[in-house]
């Protein structure tokens, strides 16, 4: 595709660079000749300085023969009058938008454009991140995609403590849910049924109402013996108090190891 980037910040670089990656054409447009210095030494893409309103700029750009364009400067207005060109003037089939200003997205939503608002997406995923439970202390499940009429959906849920070093076998039962993603600090995977679980793990799973009502249930009641099950014994046992044991019997030898009984050495991965 021939992909044309008005604006040369963190976003537009990101995004020029993906696409270069991808075997696209890409030409990146910015009034600021220095902004160029944040794209990658091995972008090979065109870039265009020069004002992003003139329309004989965008023209030596290529947007005449653009398969697309992404207008996102950190100026709202800018964008919107980049793409409304775009659309009406020169009928780029294409055409996506920044919303740098949340208060400002009415604005562009006006135009009829496609609209991404990162300030307001990002905050939206971290509330939901945040309230990983309920009021009532439960393991709270988002749903993030419907389909149909809502008869199957995606949910997210964060892998509570007590599934830690659990595998995604135990927790998702076969034939209940079909796991689509397993997110683990920022990136996310395919698991397989034997990938580990850990503390904070995201996982999006698809289901219907009933499967996912079961697996709340497991999320909130871990099976005995599981890893991160971890006993009020145990957990009393890693505090810094000492483990008495017995009296030294009558009479034994000074170098005599003295076992303290009923009291299991500490294994590893029990943490």
């Amino acid at each position: 595709m021939n992909i044309m980037i008005i604006g040369c910040g963190r976003v537009g670089s990101e995004l020029a660079y993906r696409l270069f990656q991808r075997g696209d054409q890409v030409t990146v447009v910015d009034s600021i000749a220095s902004a160029f210095q944040t794209l990658p030494p091995d972008f090979r893409g065109r870039t265009v300085e020069g004002e992003v309103l003139n329309q004989d700029v965008l023209r030596r750009a290529g947007i005449e023969h653009a398969s697309a364009l992404a207008a996102v400067t950190n100026n709202d207005a800018v964008n919107a009058v980049v793409a409304h060109l775009a659309c009406s003037v020169y009928h780029v089939p294409s055409v996506v938008v920044r919303n740098y200003d949340p208060r400002r997205r009415a604005v562009l939503e006006a135009f009829g454009l496609q609209v991404v608002s990162s300030s307001s997406w990002g905050a939206q995923r971290i509330e939901e991140m945040l309230y990983q439970t309920d009021t009532l202390g439960r393991t709270a499940i988002h749903t993030v995609f419907s389909a149909g009429n809502g008869e199957v959906e995606v949910y997210e849920f964060a892998v509570p403590r007590a599934w830690q070093g659990s595998t995604v076998g135990d927790l998702v039962l076969e034939g209940t849910c079909v796991v689509v993603a397993l997110t683990r600090v920022g990136r996310a995977v395919l698991p397989s049924r034997d990938t580990r679980l850990e503390v904070g793990d995201v996982m999006h799973v698809s289901a219907t109402l009933e499967c996912i009502e079961a697996l709340r249930e497991r999320l909130d009641r871990p099976p005995v013996g599981a890893p991160g099950a971890a006993s009020a014994e145990h957990v009393g046992a890693q505090g810094n108090a000492p483990v008495s044991a017995p009296a030294e019997p009558v009479g034994a030898p000074d170098n005599a190891p003295v076992n303290a009984p009923g009291h299991a050495p500490h294994q590893a991965g029990e943490d």
